[in-house]
């Protein structure tokens, strides 16, 4: 008895592929998922330090979230700005876990993104093709300091008025112009209530939409050229016949995993740093910030948040005295890019002429607007770090061993530098700092020559990777 045959009936599709199918054709969710994260390939030996970019992402979408539940309770009035974050505290549902997270979290934030930074240091993550990543980097770094120094002010304590009005009143250093932009920043002509409202503006508003554009901008800028590894090779050089890297992995699921793991470290420390220390021991949340704001009483030492001192130990140890050896210092840099750098002639000429004019400003100008340029100087300075690292191996690992401690000079110079900031200023002190400062600047100033300095190891045409 001859069977039929019915044809089989076409599949039909589940309602999620029907959704997502409408989607895509409308929007392109999978593309930018197979593009950004399943089928981005990512080197095969990326180690611990490679964390810290998501983690700094997990930071970010914490202060955004927290950030909108303070703002629900807190009043930016100067009379009520204290009281309502007292409110916040004790009588808002936990209100007092919100604004820990939001405290710590900013703390947090700077220690994941040093963090990020010495990774980038270390690998040569700046290096070509990658120097507008790095430039996002350091204006994100710079943005993120705004919104620190805005967010500062807001809980209107002791140190928060204090340091708030030392900062600004550092512009007035700058000649001409400096008394007028310091009343412009503060909107009058002491820190008051116009100046707490235009810092929750920028603190809320303004700054945090730079940031996410930026963080955006700097993804983007990642995966258009690639991530750098700890050998610093382009594993784009090596492409199978497909044109996959053959010492790449796709970032989703290998990466995704590894990054899970360290944000279940991070959480860990965050929480119980949360729960059991908020205030570090008065680093992350200064004694006298639980003062409310009087501005009759000074208190006896102000100091910034710990993530700005080794910027502002820049500031102080710029005194009179120091003056005559930075004058020394610029002239012989001077001399030095004339007579040993690469330079073209017309440059030679410009560096001269830019070297006499800063030297003659030295002795024009006094000491405490050269301490306000030197502090902007030394963040600015990171944006160079592609065009002053001359090494022919971007990775610590295949420079000479000498070098590692040339950076690890600069790392012990950094953290002084830092501690120094927090503690009252003494003789001793101030010449510490100098010493460190004229240290921090030649690590960057004077990285055209000693990156191109001495034996280096053969750096392979493949990545090194150890399973694990």
């Amino acid at each position: 008895m001859a069977t039929s045959h019915k044809p089989n009936p076409t599949p039909v599709p589940a309602e999620g592929s029907k959704a997502l199918a409408w989607i895509d054709a409308r929007f392109p969710l999978s593309a930018t998922w197979r593009a950004h994260i399943s089928e981005y390939y990512a080197p095969k030996n990326f180690n611990f330090w490679y964390m810290f970019g998501s983690l700094a992402l997990l930071v970010l979408v914490i202060q955004i979230v927290t950030g909108i539940f303070l703002v629900m309770h807190y009043k930016p009035d100067a009379n009520l700005a204290f009281a309502s974050v007292e409110y916040i505290m004790r009588d808002v549902p936990w209100g007092w876990l919100v604004r820990y997270m939001h405290s710590t979290g900013a703390s947090a934030f700077f220690i994941v993104v040093y963090l990020h930074m010495l990774k980038s240091l270390l690998y040569g993550s700046y290096r070509k093709p990658r120097e507008l990543l790095w430039l996002f980097g350091v204006a994100i770094f710079l943005s993120l300091m705004a919104e620190a120094f805005f967010g500062y002010l807001l809980p209107w304590g002791q140190m928060s008025f204090w340091g708030a009005q030392v900062i600004v009143n550092l512009f007035g250093a700058i000649p001409f112009i400096g008394p007028d932009l310091s009343l412009w920043i503060r909107g009058d002509y002491v820190v008051s209530d116009a100046t707490l409202n235009r810092f929750f503006s920028f603190h809320v508003i303004a700054i945090p939409l730079v940031l996410v554009g930026l963080v955006f901008a700097h993804i983007i800028a990642l995966h258009e050229v690639g991530s750098n590894n700890p050998d610093g090779i382009e594993i784009k050089a090596n492409k199978d016949a497909n044109g996959i890297p053959m010492d790449g992995i796709p970032f989703h699921p290998y990466y995704t995993v590894h990054d899970i793991f360290g944000v279940s470290i991070f959480l860990i420390v965050f929480t119980a740093v949360v729960f059991f220390a908020p205030e570090m021991g008065g680093y992350f949340l200064e004694f006298n910030n639980f003062i409310p704001a009087d501005p009759l009483k000074t208190p006896p030492h102000i100091a910034p948040v710990w993530y700005f001192t080794p910027f502002y130990s820049i500031l102080r140890a710029t005194t009179s005295q120091f003056m005559y050896w930075l004058a020394a210092g610029t002239a012989a840099y001077v001399a030095l890019l004339i007579l040993k750098s690469r330079l073209a002639g017309f440059w030679k000429i410009v560096a001269l002429a830019v070297g006499v004019a800063a030297i003659i400003g030295m002795f024009v100008f006094d000491a405490k607007f050269w301490g306000v340029v030197l502090m902007g100087v030394s963040v600015l300075i990171l944006g160079g770090l592609p065009w002053l690292d001359h090494s022919p191996a971007r990775s610590i690992r295949y420079r000479p061993t000498w070098h590692k401690y040339v950076y690890l000079l600069f790392g012990v110079c950094f953290l002084i530098l830092g501690y120094l900031g927090i503690l009252p200023p003494t003789e001793t002190r101030t010449l510490v700092s100098q010493i460190c400062t004229f240290v921090y600047f030649g690590f960057f100033l004077l990285m055209p020559w000693w990156s191109t300095m001495g034996s280096f190891k053969p750096v392979p045409s493949r990545v090194t990777f150890q399973p694990h």
